[in-house]
Parts: structure tokens; C-alpha cells; sequence
């Protein structure tokens, strides 16, 4: 009986040993791969983009000149539209400030308003620290860190170039991240550059 189960096992053995010596059928490549396709796939998903003070919105209510317009998100998170008074826009995405202003539009004289509503211009970003053109430049979307220190002309040489201190907009904490990941900056972040300890 124990000379059966071996020569099943030998059998299995050598099976299992043959495919994992086939060409394209390696289950420890195979699982790499699968690995790497999914971490392209989590990357690859951007979160909608939530508006913030003095964002500029292209506002177009169909129909109604008067009302569309260019608007400027104000410190408090607003904006103020004729007809619909004062409109939170603040941590919304440009969707849900359409059907906010649909909304009190609605309560008003306009029936069944049609909104489309388009960021024309995001709020400044801040670099500053060991890079060789500290300032206040342009947002544009998908900005990383690395980006960033590019827009401001790369690294001074006294620049700790492993890491960067952040402080996303709204936010009063520093976080340190480090700069052999990609990490994405939002408009209004302030980013600062450490010097490095020789």
C-alpha cells in the first residue's frame, strides 16, 4: 500500500514539475504578474476631483445668459449665482455642484434647469524649501511631487532629494513622503523641500 501512495506521489511530482518548467506557465510568474497588473490598475484609479477655494468654474445654465458665467470659489468654499444665491462648492465635484445649483434653481422661477459646470482654472500650488525657484505656480491636473520640484527648477544642492514635506490644502499637519513613490499634489498644497544633513 505505502509503495502505491509513492508512486502516486512521484507521479504528481513529476507533473507538477513539468508544468512549472513549461514555457509560459510558471504559477510564480503568472501570480507576479497578476500582481503588477493589479497595482498599474489601483494607480491608474484618479479620484474625482473635489473643488477647493478660488478654483475658477465655468458655469452654464442652458438657455439662461444671464446666469452663465465665470465663477471664483471664494475662501469660504463658496460661490454666488444669480437666482440660486449662495452655492457650497467646496469638497464637491464639479457634478454635484451641477446638481446643487439644479437644485436651487429649481426652488426658484427656473423649471427643470439644465447646469454644466467646468473647472477653467484650479488654485495655485506652493514649493518652497531647497529648490532653486521657490514661489506659487499653476495646478494642472495629474502634478506630482517630483513634478512639482521640476516646475521650480529641481533641487538645490543642498536638497535632501529623498523626501518632501506636505501640507494638503485645508490641512494644518505636515506630512513627510517620501520621493521614490509618486505622489500626486492638489491645488492649494504647499510643499517644502528639506535640506539635508551633511
Amino acid at each position: 500500500m505505502s509503495r502505491i501512495l509513492k508512486i502516486i506521489a512521484l507521479s504528481a511530482f513529476t507533473a507538477l514539475s513539468g508544468c512549472g518548467n513549461s514555457p509560459g506557465i510558471n504559477p510564480l510568474f503568472i501570480r507576479a504578474a497578476d500582481a503588477q497588473g493589479a497595482d498599474r490598475a489601483h494607480r491608474s484609479v484618479e479620484r474625482p476631483y473635489m473643488l477647493r477655494p478660488n478654483d475658477q468654474l465655468r458655469v452654464q445654465v442652458y438657455n439662461e445668459p444671464s446666469i452663465s458665467g465665470d465663477y471664483q470659489v471664494d475662501s469660504a468654499g463658496y460661490i454666488s449665482v444669480p437666482l440660486a444665491g449662495r452655492v457650497k462648492a467646496s469638497g464637491r465635484t464639479a457634478g454635484q455642484l451641477e446638481q446643487a445649483i439644479v437644485a436651487a434653481l429649481s426652488r426658484g422661477m427656473l423649471k427643470d434647469p439644465r447646469v454644466n459646470v467646468q473647472v477653467s482654472n484650479y488654485a495655485a500650488f506652493y514649493i518652497h524649501g531647497e529648490v532653486k525657484k521657490s514661489g506659487e505656480y499653476p495646478y494642472r491636473p495629474g502634478l506630482t511631487v517630483m513634478d512639482a520640484v521640476a516646475t521650480a527648477g529641481g533641487f538645490t544642492y543642498r536638497a535632501d532629494e529623498s523626501k518632501a514635506v506636505v501640507r494638503r490644502a485645508g490641512d494644518n499637519v505636515d506630512s513627510v513622503v517620501p520621493l521614490d513613490r509618486t505622489i500626486s499634489v492638489s491645488p492649494g498644497d504647499n510643499i517644502k523641500i528639506p535640506e539635508r544633513f551633511f
